[in-house]
């Protein structure tokens, strides 16, 4: 059988949270101490340390190019960005993009469907033991915060209708993951002919 890597479910900590991840990251970049406890943890010393510990994570996976983008970008390209830092920080939700969202979106198939998720969800089971030990609270909320990170990345209408949104990736955004890799253009939907375009 062919080795995988685990998955790693701590997404299930926080959803996209763009607000918070720009707290984040503003007080590294102006080197200012953060008081995650009020700013991230609405007073809770356990949840704010999570909150750090979750969106430092997530910032440790893109560029400086693309924290500049992060920083420096209308809301669109922001949630964009820290989309692309959460499938870089968490190869469940890339798969699941890469492999059913864009695929669908690809040939026109804009409805994500409960059996499309199942249908996902069962073929990892097969590959990643580390996934038959969850209980069914955690698959459930593995479930919810995909599709709320979805949500407000702008990917998906709603949790509720799931209809896939076509992306409009800026200039700097594409330049900036371009010089990583352009492969991430890939959780933005954008196609493989498009993608070769870019390394030309």
């Amino acid at each position: 059988m062919v080795k995988t890597n685990k998955y790693d479910f701590s997404f299930t900590t926080s959803s996209l949270r763009l607000n918070e991840m720009l707290t984040v990251v503003r007080a590294k970049s102006e080197g200012i101490e953060l008081d995650y406890i009020n700013d991230l943890g609405g007073g809770k010393y356990s949840t704010g340390r999570k909150m750090f510990s979750e969106f430092n994570k997530r910032l440790s996976y893109i560029t400086d190019s693309e924290i500049e983008v992060l920083l420096d970008s209308d809301l669109v390209t922001q949630k964009q960005m820290a989309f692309i830092a959460v499938c870089k920080s968490y190869s469940f939700i890339r798969d699941f993009v890469i492999e059913v969202v864009r695929e669908k979106y690809l040939v026109y198939d804009y409805q994500i469907t409960e059996g499309d998720y199942i249908s996902f969800y069962r073929r990892k089971c097969d590959l990643h033991d580390e996934m038959n030990t969850l209980t069914e609270l955690t698959e459930k909320k593995i479930k919810q915060v995909t599709f709320k990170i979805l949500e407000q990345a702008g990917l998906i209408d709603s949790v509720k209708s799931k209809i896939i949104q076509p992306q409009i990736v800026d200039f700097k955004l594409m330049k900036a993951i371009i010089q990583d890799n352009p492969i991430w253009l890939k959780v933005l939907l954008v196609s493989d002919m498009d993608i070769e375009r870019t390394k030309k």
